[in-house]
């Protein structure tokens, strides 16, 4: 019998839209995933939008929840643990508390952070210590993180826009403990009209993937 892959996922979710774990859960478990989601938040909707209604959810209950999903034997066939919005400033100890947990009862399984705080065109729309915590305690226990171009200068405090200074930013996120840096929506000025680009950098080099920029400001990211 074929082992399926099983992920950690500690996300929000919303009622309307397509975002957290709303936007990551169905995808996966269409490609043969097993997902076990975690939330940080229950909202009406993205906070993008301006106007949202919903909980956050306690750091305490959040762990409780990890704690039942460990209680049930399951941290040791975990692949890896995703994370995403975190809401309250206290959810990020807890991750790492999750991590380091999943880590010591199957060593090989994969932190993948999504370090969520806003994008170029919004700004910033998490509190003001969600950025802070990010950078300092959150990313540098990450085996991998996916910020968009945005993001990555936040958390390096570099203003990545070029090829070469988006390459250099993913290197100084590298040398904040992340092997692998995977940054999403990268518009240098020199790229193709009407086009998108996404970078990949870890230990064997760098790589970049072009896609056509759809004429839509949909807010269905990770959150």
């Amino acid at each position: 019998m074929i082992e399926r892959v099983k992920i950690l996922s500690i996300q929000s979710a919303v009622a309307y839209g397509h975002v957290g774990n709303s936007a990551a859960v169905f995808p996966l478990q269409r490609i043969g995933v097993e997902v076990l989601p975690v939330y940080t938040v229950t909202f009406s909707n993205h906070t993008g939008y301006g106007a949202w209604r919903g909980p956050l959810i306690s750091p305490d209950d959040v762990r409780e929840v990890i704690t039942g999903v460990e209680e049930r034997g399951v941290f040791p066939q975990l692949d890896a643990v995703l994370s995403g919005y975190q809401g309250s400033e206290g959810i990020g100890d807890v991750i790492i508390d999750a991590v380091t947990r999943v880590k010591a009862a199957n060593p090989h399984a994969v932190y993948a952070c999504d370090p969520v705080m806003g994008n170029a065109k919004s700004g910033c729309f998490v509190a003001p210590a969600i950025p802070v915590l990010l950078r300092e305690r959150v990313v540098p226990v990450a085996d991998l993180i996916t910020p968009n171009q945005f993001e990555l200068g936040f958390l390096t405090e570099t203003e990545p826009d070029t090829i070469e200074s988006t390459l250099a930013s993913a290197d100084a996120a590298r040398a904040m403990g992340p092997g692998t840096v995977l940054v999403t929506s990268v518009e240098r000025p020199d790229r193709e009209p009407d086009t998108i680009e996404m970078m990949v950098v870890d230990a064997a080099g760098a790589w970049i993937v072009q896609t056509p920029l759809l004429p839509s400001r949909p807010t269905a990211r990770a959150m």
